[in-house]
């Protein structure tokens, strides 16, 4: 009866563990690792089975999140690769071919709906383990040894490069029209993508247009 009340609470603190930093078992020496515990775990309720289905569960699970995570970053190493030269590429298109924003999207409800769209879509890559990375940079200054190698995600960096492209985006917009009145229309329609944005409640989209 003790080793089962035991094992539920390992059990439960390996749920919570795999979930929230499924990171810390990307390694093959980590994975033996739980599998051993998993495997001693389940000796302790070999009658009904119950523990064995929910170690399965939980292993499917931080797999699942694992692999997932592993082709979110390959997809992000693949924008983080340099380009050949942006200004010699807009030089080589004609000025009919270079569209500006407005002849894209001119409804500033919509371009906003559609920023919220990539914010929520990088704030869900963020997870505990990437500000537990900035604490453990933190920490090395204090020549910390008894810590591994830390795992760099990438994640905040991400949503940081994020907000710098879209400043520059709308900068971009704003000074590549030549005649003031369209540029001031420009600025117009900026403002009101912003407030759009304070109204769905995307204050990062918001304070990178401003």
């Amino acid at each position: 009866a003790k080793l089962k009340s035991f094992a539920a609470k390992i059990i439960q603190l390996l749920k919570e563990w795999t979930e929230t930093f499924p990171y810390d078992f990307q390694d093959e020496k980590s994975m033996k690792e739980l599998k051993e515990i998993a495997h001693r775990i389940t000796q302790c309720d070999e009658e009904n089975g119950t523990v064995k289905k929910i170690i399965s569960q939980m292993t499917q699970n931080l797999l699942m999140a694992l692999s997932a995570r592993s082709q979110y970053q390959e997809i992000r190493e693949k924008f983080r690769q340099p380009v050949t030269d942006k200004g010699t590429i807009l030089k080589t298109k004609t000025q009919s071919t270079q569209k500006d924003i407005l002849s894209v999207c001119c409804d500033p409800l919509v371009l906003a709906q559609q920023l919220t769209y990539i914010e929520l879509e990088r704030v869900s890559n963020i997870y505990p383990e990437d500000l537990m990375q900035i604490v453990s940079h933190m920490d090395s200054l204090d020549n910390h040894k008894c810590r591994g190698d830390v795992t760099k995600t990438y994640n905040l960096e991400a949503y940081d490069n994020w907000f710098n492209c879209l400043s520059m985006l709308v900068a971009t917009e704003i000074c590549r029209v030549v005649k003031k009145k369209q540029r001031t229309r420009m600025v117009e329609f900026f403002i009101d993508v912003a407030r759009e944005c304070f109204n769905i409640g995307n204050f990062n989209s918001m304070m990178a247009i401003i």
